[in-house]
């Protein structure tokens, strides 16, 4: 086993394949939103609706987690459907790991933010030492498709724990969250513009900032009026917005408008 890992680090092209990952184009940040705004609505089903718990919600969201990346890392290419698929699991995976740190270990979510944020720039760190970049253009070599899995991972329980921290710890109304988290995306947007940050930076920034964006969302969305939601329900926000991302999906599938080249 070592010598087929030896090989494949001296000889880069073995391990190499098309890019896994979709362009950043509106529709990403579109299924992304959608695919956050799942995640949450989603845990709460299972979670209350379903009467799972927390616990045993996150294992068995973990498990099926696990399964989808097997696939994810088995593919060649970048498949829409595996691809978001697998976001919309992680999403729901990094949602329960931070509020399973909160509620059944008595975490504070500042030292939820806190964790994450620090695994995320080891990752970056650990991501850039060993491959000299972190485009996204270039996820095509198992390591680094392993590096973003792992960012994306902590940017979903990060983004957690950081709108939990406007919404629960200081008391921010949901409608007005909605609109912070939008108003700094689209602050970050303006400065990546006008070359004030670069690409990357940027990405990962609006990254971090959909997720409390969609969880927000979802929320507002699937919250009863008394709790300054619309009322309806995390089982029927959870089944529109899959209806959506099934449907954006499928379109990607057929035009191929996200698929980047090596």
């Amino acid at each position: 086993m070592n010598e087929i890992k030896d090989s494949l680090t001296a000889n880069p092209k073995l391990n190499s394949m098309l890019v896994k990952v979709p362009a950043v184009t509106a529709f990403f940040w579109i299924i992304k939103v959608l695919s956050t705004t799942v995640g949450e609505t989603f845990a709460d089903y299972l979670n209350s609706t379903v009467g799972l718990g927390l616990g045993n919600t996150a294992l068995v969201m973990t498990g099926i987690l696990a399964v989808i990346l097997v696939i994810q890392f088995a593919t060649r290419r970048y498949i829409p459907a595996v691809y978001w698929l697998a976001i919309v699991a992680i999403s729901t995976v990094g949602t329960l790991i931070t509020d399973n740190l909160h509620d059944g270990l008595g975490w504070q979510n500042w030292q939820s933010a806190l964790v994450f944020g620090v695994l995320l720039i080891v990752t970056f760190y650990v991501w850039w030492r060993q491959e000299r970049t972190l485009s996204i253009k270039s996820i095509n070599t198992f390591r680094r498709e392993f590096f973003y899995w792992i960012a994306i991972l902590a940017t979903f329980s990060l983004g957690t724990a950081a709108g939990d921290i406007l919404l629960d710890d200081l008391g921010v109304p949901l409608v007005f969250g909605t609109l912070i988290y939008a108003v700094a995306i689209a602050l970050v947007a303006l400065a990546w513009r006008m070359k004030f940050i670069g690409t990357i930076l940027a990405f990962w920034l609006v990254y971090i900032l959909t997720r409390p964006l969609g969880a927000s969302l979802g929320d507002l969305l699937s919250l009863p009026a008394d709790e300054t939601g619309l009322g309806f329900g995390p089982t029927n926000t959870t089944l529109v917005f899959l209806g959506l991302i099934a449907a954006l999906v499928a379109y990607l599938s057929i035009s191929k408008r996200d698929v980047l080249k090596a």
